[in-house]
């Protein structure tokens, strides 16, 4: 084989195996859950009815996407996890930014450490971790004790089970995947640009906004979409944090599954889900393919 036939052969594969890998676990399992969301729940194993009955003829409806929109229990908890989860984007976007900026901008011996500071919580068990705030936003916590010794307050702060402590679980869990893509943008900033802009004359707001903001862009865009995907469907933070009453889509999921067992509705759930998820990434995409097409 000569070796440009090796080199399209590898080329090949290449383009191949991400789809490949697409195909396996994202295209198979998101069919299987589809068929699942379009059957009807029964008492057998598994708890829902088959694709096609006896007589070959489909079995299959959109009863469970129609009952998900005559109900306002589900529309109120996907609208309560957008809301959470745009919030704690925002939130960790905030706080992010400043952190990324400060690292990047760092002598070389000091910003290793204050990565190594960043991501050392994934060291630990992530349950371990918002146990741990559990202990410290309880009314016998750290906090309260502490506000109380100070005489700040006169009776414990009810922080846990609410969507305040929701909201400092979730921020504290994804801060760090909007600092290090907002790092590996702002570390590759060429800080001559903006010395140039201010010499002529912008201020270090003005040269802020039109030279730092538009090239920490891309790593703007992925980390929000990396903190605001995950806290979406968060379970663990609303359960433990917010309460068992916490009105938010991963826990309905949950409920319908393991509880309710109703195999069909939770996959309408999950689907839904997913396409609230999938949309907004598939249009902000071309979007940006849009931006980037060079002018006629």
């Amino acid at each position: 084989m000569s070796n440009d036939a090796n080199n399209e052969l590898w080329r090949r594969f290449a383009i191949a195996a991400p789809y490949l890998w697409l195909l396996v676990f994202f295209l198979a399992p998101f069919a299987i859950i589809l068929k699942i969301s379009l059957a009807d729940p029964i008492l057998a194993q598994p708890p829902y009815s088959p694709a096609f009955a006896s007589d070959g003829t489909p079995s299959m409806s959109l009863g469970n996407y129609s009952f998900l929109l005559s109900d306002d229990l589900y529309a109120i908890s996907y609208l309560r996890s957008v809301t959470m989860a745009a919030a704690t984007t925002l939130l960790c976007l905030l706080l992010g930014f400043p952190m990324a900026y400060g690292i990047a901008r760092s002598p070389a011996a000091t910003r290793n450490m204050l990565l190594l500071l960043v991501v050392l919580p994934f060291w630990i068990s992530f349950l371990l971790r918002v146990y741990a705030w559990m202990g410290l936003l309880n009314n016998h916590g750290a906090i309260n004790n502490l506000l109380l010794w100070v005489g700040l307050i006169d009776a414990p702060l009810q922080i846990m089970y609410t969507d305040f402590a929701t909201a400092i679980g979730l921020v504290y869990s994804y801060l760090p995947f909007m600092i290090l893509p907002l790092y590996a943008s702002l570390e590759r900033l060429d800080m001559d640009l903006v010395e140039a802009a201010q010499d002529l004359g912008a201020s270090r707001t003005r040269a802020f906004w039109d030279i730092t903001w538009p090239l920490a862009k891309a790593g703007t865009i992925a980390g929000c979409l990396l903190v605001f995907i995950p806290a979406m469907g968060e379970y663990v933070i609303p359960y433990l944090l917010g309460g068992p009453d916490s009105l938010f889509i991963g826990r309905v999921l949950f409920d319908e599954f393991f509880l309710n067992r109703d195999w069909p509705l939770a996959s309408a759930v999950a689907i839904i889900l997913l396409m609230l998820l999938v949309v907004p990434i598939v249009l902000l995409q071309r979007a940006q393919a849009r931006d980037e097409e060079p002018a006629a």
